[in-house]
């Protein structure tokens, strides 16, 4: 591949799009947006606006109008595997946002195709980037950590997700990252707007809250045997780095996103992509995350996480 732009196309153009994605794509050297795809004109003609790149209605029409080299998914979770699965057939490797799908079936699909898609679990960019670094490098740990956010605040396009399947992913994926584990066991109480967690891996317990209905507040905590604190990462509003190039109104996400971002574009150029989330990886927080739906559906108790291997 050259040293020239990378040619992407966007293919769903709600408020991730707009917000999230559109800021830091103007400002990634080497990269450029230059074709949206969504079925709301009104929507893909903001986005398209913002990025200064063609619309299309259908996904199909945008990859047989413009040449790509990458493929970012921002629809809704029920529609990514049929994107990705276009992509792929486009030998296009697309960058697919959180969760992969509803379930681990669908992730399990996603990480089976050639090219193998990326999955866009930013939280890695943001306190995985922070934290990292001060994780012990043996021995148990335990993690403590809470993301909410009020959904109305938020303004989206559709009705969104549950909480379990809008947040928990992120944390999952984020726990799985910071330790270096495998996931084995999970007990879980989920509603529409909140949900807890207790994961345990092979080497951490893990306790989990997410909201939809309560004011932006973001936490990990890390903690060695003995409950000493390694680290801890509270929600801070950090304009710097990236986001102070994007734009100094720029929402707080656009700097992990930005960073994603370029992660992306080196993964394209063949490069080391650094902490970027593998669809394998994306996979396994399904698994996670369909069993703390059966757990949640025999109330609370602790239910094993399917299709992980450990060895002695």
């Amino acid at each position: 591949m050259s040293n020239a732009a990378l040619r992407l196309g966007l293919v769903g153009c709600g408020r991730l799009a707009e917000i999230g994605y559109a800021p830091p794509a103007r400002a990634t050297p080497g990269v450029e947006i230059v074709a949206v795809a969504d079925p709301d004109r009104s929507r893909r003609g903001i986005v398209a606006g913002k990025l200064g790149a063609s619309g299309h209605a259908r996904v199909g029409e945008l990859l047989a109008a413009t040449s790509l080299d990458g493929l970012v998914v921002c629809t809704p979770a029920e529609q990514h595997e049929e994107v990705a699965t276009l992509a792929a057939q486009a030998g296009l490797t697309a960058l697919v946002e959180k969760p992969p799908a509803p379930d681990a079936a669908g992730g399990l699909r996603i990480a089976a195709l050639r090219p193998a898609p990326w999955i866009a679990f930013n939280r890695r960019f943001d306190q995985g980037l922070e934290l990292i670094g001060r994780v012990p490098p043996g021995g148990d740990l335990t993690l403590n950590m809470v993301l909410h956010y009020r959904r109305d605040s938020w303004r989206p396009v559709a009705r969104g997700d549950d909480a379990l399947l809008d947040l928990a992913p992120h944390l999952i994926d984020l726990a799985l990252f910071l330790t270096g584990s495998l996931p084995l066991a999970v007990r879980a109480h989920a509603a529409r707007d909140r949900a807890g967690l207790v994961l345990a891996t092979t080497r951490a317990e893990v306790q989990i809250q997410c909201a939809t209905d309560r004011p932006h507040h973001e936490l990990v905590e890390i903690r060695s045997a003995g409950g000493r604190l390694a680290g801890r990462a509270a929600s801070a509003g950090r304009l710097r780095g990236v986001l102070a190039r994007v734009s100094p109104g720029a929402h707080p996400l656009v700097r992990s996103l930005a960073l994603q971002l370029e992660a992306y574009a080196r993964a394209l150029r063949g490069a080391d992509p650094g902490p970027l989330a593998s669809a394998a990886e994306g996979a396994a927080v399904m698994r996670v995350l369909d069993a703390a739906r059966r757990s949640d559906a025999v109330g609370g108790d602790t239910v094993a996480v399917e299709g992980v291997s450990v060895t002695s």
